[in-house]
């Protein structure tokens, strides 16, 4: 019972928190969506589009709308959006079991709810839903999605979740994280790196593909080696190999770099003049030391016959 009380002390807390994580990811992911609607109808009206053109601008339409939600939820209720960011975080003890559930139902449901709306707002058929493209087996599916979604639950980890001067600014990286791996991934598999993103679509679209699987297998692996990750680093201390990145005293920077070289100049230079005052003295020494030869020989009986 004690362990019990515990578990459920803040529910109410994690209620509101999920309540608000919901309203951040349907923002995040309509404005997403929406952008891939708006590329998708633009190229139709414009008679197509190169991929490259294509794809660029879905990462952009990802990676800023996560980097703006984010921004604007990160200090209400981390700005995570996506279950295998929060399987990262409970498996790194960040938040709790219950918080884990609620926000994993949240982000589920606020996918469904932007694709719905999407497709509400705008003409023609939703296209935001994420396949593999054609030579891509489901192996390779899983593991590119387990790779882009290491790297994006490593950036939360890494910027959000550890702590540092520039984590006010973590939202930046995590949204130049996603898009970067929308560049790797998104014709591959479509980029899903959240389940979320790519179960909405399939829910209003009724399930047109039959590889729903691999993106919730491959970004949950992906989120299981991002923990695992942080984890060795955290034991073996990383700050120490590398320390001091995070200060803003201005006397732990290098020094003077041409000082530095002058200042090993004039020690050269002090250290030839005396090795050129050495033989004087060597010399002195050597006629103080034949004066007290003379002296001794002068002194010395003589051992002559005569």
């Amino acid at each position: 019972m004690r362990g019990g009380s515990s578990l459920f002390s803040t529910f109410r807390a994690d209620m509101h928190a999920a309540l608000l994580e919901f309203v951040g990811t349907t923002f995040f992911l309509t404005s997403a969506f929406g952008g891939v609607q708006a590329i998708s109808a633009e190229a139709n009206e414009s008679g197509g589009t190169s991929f490259v053109d294509r794809d660029m601008k879905i990462a952009l339409s990802f990676g800023f709308s996560l980097l703006v939600a984010a921004w604007l939820f990160f200090r209400i209720t981390g700005g995570l959006f996506n279950p295998q960011v929060s399987l990262a975080l409970l498996l790194c003890g960040i938040i709790g079991p219950v918080r884990f559930v609620l926000y994993c139902v949240a982000q589920l449901v606020g996918g469904i709810a932007a694709a719905a709306l999407v497709l509400a707002l705008t003409p023609g058929p939703l296209q935001a839903n994420t396949f593999l493209a054609p030579g891509i087996n489901p192996a390779q599916g899983v593991f590119i999605e387990a790779f882009i979604t290491a790297g994006l639950c490593l950036a939360v980890l890494m910027l959000a979740a550890e702590k540092h001067l520039v984590t006010p600014f973590a939202p930046v990286g995590i949204g130049l994280t996603l898009f970067i791996g929308h560049l790797f991934a998104v014709f591959y598999t479509g980029a899903g790196m959240n389940t979320a993103r790519s179960f909405g679509p399939a829910v209003v679209t009724g399930f047109p593909h039959g590889t729903q699987w691999i993106y919730w297998v491959g970004p949950t692996l992906g989120a299981v080696f991002a923990a695992a990750f942080y984890g060795i680093l955290k034991h073996y201390e990383y700050w120490r190999l590398n320390p001091g990145q995070d200060t803003v005293d201005e006397s732990q920077s290098p020094p003077d770099p041409i000082k530095k070289v002058a200042t090993s100049r004039q020690r050269r230079l002090g250290s030839v003049s005396e090795a050129s005052e050495a033989p004087s003295s060597i010399i002195a020494n050597g006629e103080k030391l034949n004066g007290s030869d003379d002296v001794a020989s002068e002194t010395r009986p003589n051992d002559s016959p005569v």
